[in-house]
């Protein structure tokens, strides 16, 4: 066996639990046009919130790639680049917003992920979603799961994309790991879920993600 590619697990327990606890992929229509009739977003810390956009909620996908390598779970997330004119600099899972060419939820996540890092859709098997999470940007962006088979290459866009890495599955569902942080944007005191790892400030959007996938995954079988 080539040591330098990790054995893939198609079942762990982890993953038993994502595909137990994890709801099917909504349709387009499923998406929530109105930040008020969204049960997940920034506004689960922040009252008050308000879209810093008015009008519809556009739609948006993200692919939330998780590896089961013998050591255990591991997801891929990537490092925007600094340039950029929106979340310059920040970690994000990869993805973005729906096209008029998709036919589906998955269809926008998997052809993000393949635009952003390269990561081809054949090495990718879908578990479910997540609630939509309202951005104060105004997107309802739909969290998409996936089981990844590594043997795949990485082709980074790197106009957007600065650098890719994974950090263990088990830290990002560690609640010891769940920091929250709070700050003034625009004059208004938010507040936001941070799971810092190593020198990667993991925050926003993302780590409120991550916190839904915790509190899913720490229900009861019956919940």
């Amino acid at each position: 066996m080539n040591a330098a590619v990790p054995l893939i697990i198609d079942s762990t327990p982890a993953v038993e639990r994502l595909r137990t606890h994890l709801q099917p992929v909504p349709s387009f229509d499923a998406i929530p046009r109105d930040f008020t009739l969204a049960a997940k977003g920034d506004f689960q810390l922040n009252p008050g919130f308000t879209p810093l956009r008015a009008g519809p909620l556009n739609p948006a996908a993200v692919l939330v790639p998780v590896v089961a390598y013998e050591d255990g779970e591991r997801v891929i997330l990537t490092k925007r680049t600094a340039h950029l004119s929106n979340h310059a600099g920040q970690i994000s899972f990869p993805g973005g917003r729906v096209d008029a060419e998709d036919p589906d939820v998955i269809a926008t996540a998997l052809r993000e992920t393949e635009e952003e890092i390269g990561l081809d859709r054949s090495h990718i098997s879908v578990l479910g979603a997540l609630d939509a999470y309202v951005t104060g940007t105004g997107f309802a962006v739909v969290p998409v799961v996936g089981l990844v088979r590594p043997g795949f290459a990485l082709s980074l866009a790197q106009h957007e994309v600065a650098e890719v890495f994974e950090v263990p599955f088990g830290f990002l569902m560690d609640p010891r790991n769940h920091q929250r942080h709070k700050g003034v944007f625009n004059g208004v005191e938010r507040q936001w879920w941070a799971m810092p790892y190593r020198d990667y400030y993991i925050w926003g959007a993302t780590a409120g993600m991550l916190r839904n996938l915790h509190d899913l995954l720490a229900k009861g079988p019956d919940a």
